[in-house]
């Protein structure tokens, strides 16, 4: 078998990548790729005793907005290199009552909303702008997260929500369940569409040789595994404005 594809709950990617690789496959893992960045140093162990390779599945990597951003931003370092960049990450995809019933509404197998639904925007994020330098968590509930990050170089405030009732009214009213948003110094980044075929192209890079390995993992499974340990600091600092969308149905 050349490749083992894992697309099983979050909470059994480690121990099914383990068994992909020491069967002698290499492995194609949806995300996020693992839980905790301590799996990634033991996977990458692994790796060198097998000699197979671990990839992961970052299809934003690939959406021609972000290609076209990632260009956008090089080519602004290249002129000032300590440029900073003010960024807005909103993401809202609607879930039934069946997201909580089921393994995603458990924070031990899922990871809780962060890691399941934002891991790879803040991949995204890391990959264009650099590492996080600060992380801080504004609002924690079971439906929505939000919260800021500093990164090397970039102030992003984020907002990410299974909850229909915090779309946006024009989003609700035009019948979507859905909603991506991407704002960068104040211009927004069309990003509603694009999706379609990018797990495809995924695995057609990944069959190339071309996969994102463990080591481009790390930043975005660091990130997620730190905002599930902080404690939520409430509406205090650069918090999202959506946080005031919440405030009227629960307690932060």
């Amino acid at each position: 078998m050349d490749f083992i594809s894992i697309c099983s709950p979050n909470y059994l990617h480690d121990s099914h990548i383990r068994f992909a690789l020491k069967s002698g496959a290499d492995v194609i893992c949806e995300k996020p790729l693992v839980l905790n960045p301590w799996n990634i140093e033991q996977l990458e162990e692994i790796e060198k005793e097998t000699g197979k390779k671990t990839n992961n599945i970052f299809q934003l990597r690939l959406h021609p907005s972000m290609v076209a951003l990632k260009q956008k931003v090089q080519n602004e370092l290249k002129v000032n290199p300590s440029k900073g960049y003010d960024i807005d990450v909103t993401y809202l995809t609607s879930r039934g009552k069946w997201y909580f019933a089921s393994w995603k509404g458990d924070m031990s197998k899922s990871g809780g909303i962060a890691t399941n639904i934002g891991v790879h925007f803040y991949d995204m994020l890391c990959w264009i702008f650099g590492d996080v330098i600060e992380n801080v968590v504004h609002l924690k509930t079971p439906d929505a997260n939000a919260g800021s990050l500093i990164l090397k170089h970039a102030n992003v405030r984020w907002f990410l929500s299974v909850n229909q009732n915090y779309l946006p009214n024009k989003v609700q009213l035009a019948g979507q369940t859905t909603f991506r948003s991407i704002v960068v110094d104040g211009e927004e980044i069309e990003f509603s569409g694009g999706f379609a075929d990018l797990h495809t192209r995924s695995h057609e890079e990944i069959l190339k040789g071309n996969g994102f390995g463990l080591s481009e993992a790390y930043s975005s499974v660091e990130t997620v595994s730190t905002i599930r340990n902080l404690a939520h600091i409430g509406l205090k600092g650069e918090y999202h404005p959506f946080c005031k969308k919440v405030i009227g149905e629960t307690s932060i």
